[in-house]
């Protein structure tokens, strides 16, 4: 599987389980990404995201979008999108 970096993450909510990720490439609902840093390091698929507490089916270089996370994750994690 190849992997391309898409982003970081800036936040994380632990009492919702949303991370709020800064996009450096464009991302869409059905994707999967893999969150990689210095405690965290696994792959989930993008169910749904939300710009500003609005739902959106994709999003681009730039935008900060939040979405639920398997796992927790901290700031500064790298985020990757799994191609293949």
């Amino acid at each position: 599987m190849e992997e391309i970096p898409i982003g970081k993450v800036t936040h994380y909510y632990g009492h919702l389980s949303v991370g709020i990720i800064e996009l450096s490439d464009a991302l869409k609902v059905g994707d999967s990404i893999h969150i990689k840093g210095h405690s965290s390091d696994f792959v989930q698929p993008v169910l749904s995201m939300q710009i500003e507490h609005a739902s959106v089916k994709e999003a681009q270089p730039g935008d900060l979008v939040g979405m639920k996370m398997d796992q927790k994750v901290h700031e500064h994690d790298s985020v990757y999108k799994v191609i293949g």
